[in-house]
């Protein structure tokens, strides 16, 4: 289980983060809402520890282990799983490279053979770079490349952004292939009803606070926090 508890993170003397507290099991997906500039992609970033925001106080542990002041690439080794907003592909590399560059020992690490069994498109266009792919194709690949690093929870930044629908259903599904296969997943998402689709639970995101969590049924049921904190009328 990742574990946050009480982070405060600040951009120089910008607090960006106060106090926030969430969890994410294995095997369940967490949709962590709210409006632009609220702190989502700042909280995703602090637990993956790439250096800003600073994390300035709070805890975040993997299965009781400390993650708080270690470097990104040991948090990932870790087995945390980091699917940035962007996607951030090398545009001269292709598929198969992507994947290759991050190929473990580890045996809990996916094989560029799963990834392809996974998402079989990734396979058709293996020898495509980065800058011929389209916008799903592009995520498929974020997605697995985070995937050979052999995560237990995946920090997914806006998977849907600017996917056309069929996209955005290719990734709903994805998402729930994961869950099945026991993978934990903290879902940053301006798409409220995509991630309504896959979610198990919800935190939202004000100023830099948590002030909601629940049930997606309980929110949708809700319409003046649907209002108050989403903007949904």
């Amino acid at each position: 289980m990742l574990k946050v508890t009480d982070i405060c993170s600040s951009y120089g003397e910008a607090k960006v983060l106060d106090r926030v507290s969430m969890q994410v099991a294995e095997g369940e997906i967490v949709a962590l809402l709210g409006r632009n500039g609220m702190g989502k992609t700042s909280l995703v970033r602090s637990i993956m520890g790439l250096g800003s925001p600073r994390v300035t106080a709070g805890s975040v542990k993997l299965n009781d282990q400390e993650l708080v002041g270690l470097r990104s690439f040991e948090i990932a080794n870790k087995g945390i799983g980091y699917v940035p907003q962007g996607r951030r592909l090398f545009q001269s590399l292709t598929v198969l490279e992507h994947l290759q560059m991050l190929a473990r020992k580890d045996p809990e690490a996916w094989t560029v053979r799963r990834v392809f069994d996974a998402f079989p498109r990734l396979e058709e266009r293996k020898y495509h770079r980065g800058n011929q792919l389209s916008g799903g194709e592009r995520q498929m690949l974020a997605i697995g490349r985070a995937l050979m690093t052999g995560p237990r929870i995946v920090l997914m930044d806006e998977p849907t952004e600017g996917l056309a629908p069929v996209a955005v259903e290719n990734v709903e599904s994805i998402l729930g292939t994961l869950r099945r296969e026991g993978l934990g997943i903290l879902l940053v998402e301006q798409n409220l009803y995509s991630a309504m689709a896959v979610a198990d639970r919800v935190y939202i995101l004000e100023t830099g606070r948590v002030v909601w969590e629940g049930l997606p049924a309980t929110l949708m049921a809700d319409q003046n926090v649907l209002h108050q904190y989403l903007g949904i009328h």
